[in-house]
């Protein structure tokens, strides 16, 4: 009896264990480039019975906010001084099973480097969530890769920009495409005007 007993609650943590350890608050997109205004969506779940009544968002170092898009029945403010934004719910919060999106626009910095976004999950039983961890922690934070942006002002191996080199080489293409198109619009001049030199002939 307990060797079955623990069995079965040994096969129930394996398959809440993936539910649980998926539940995570994140930010998305994970990759984005350097300079860029990017979008950002937060995903934040509920693993409780009690509503998630408020979220707040640490803005990374070197990340500028922007704006943020309004989102029906929640507050938002904007802390510039501490560099956070948290949303309040105005009615009912989040649900146990259910999970809201919040998106904002923020400018990436000028550098390459991985950027953490700690946010902190208030439920309305008082507890709070804080998802300021490393991936291997129960409750990491979110993280944003920031690569460097590929320019355009890149030069080849005779100097000349990526953009310049691209836009010869299309210059080169077109010019090969009318030289060709030219010489099959003469040479069906040339047979047709021979077949109606040969039927008059006949």
């Amino acid at each position: 009896m307990k060797k079955w007993m623990t069995g079965l609650l040994t096969g129930a943590m394996l398959v809440i264990s993936p539910v649980l350890a998926s539940a995570h608050v994140t930010v998305a997109p994970t990759e984005s480039t350097t300079g860029a205004w990017e979008t950002y969506t937060v995903k934040v779940p509920v693993e409780k019975d009690s509503p998630t009544t408020k979220l707040v968002i640490k803005i990374p170092t070197g990340v500028a906010f922007q704006s943020y898009e309004p989102v029906p029945g929640w507050n938002v403010v904007v802390n510039k001084t501490d560099n956070t934004v948290t949303w309040t719910a105005t009615a009912g919060g989040i649900k146990n099973g259910q999970f809201q999106r919040f998106s904002f626009v923020a400018q990436n910095p000028d550098k390459a480097e991985t950027v953490d976004w700690n946010a902190y999950q208030y439920y309305q039983d008082g507890s709070i969530v804080e998802w300021t961890g490393n991936e291997d922690a129960d409750y990491p934070h979110a993280t944003t890769t920031i690569s460097k942006a590929v320019s355009d002002s890149a030069t080849d191996s005779h100097g000349k920009k990526a953009s310049e080199a691209a836009t010869e080489d299309d210059k080169r293409t077109t010019s090969v495409i009318q030289w060709i198109s030219l010489g099959i619009a003469s040479l069906a001049f040339v047979l047709a005007l021979w077949t109606f030199i040969t039927k008059r002939k006949k």
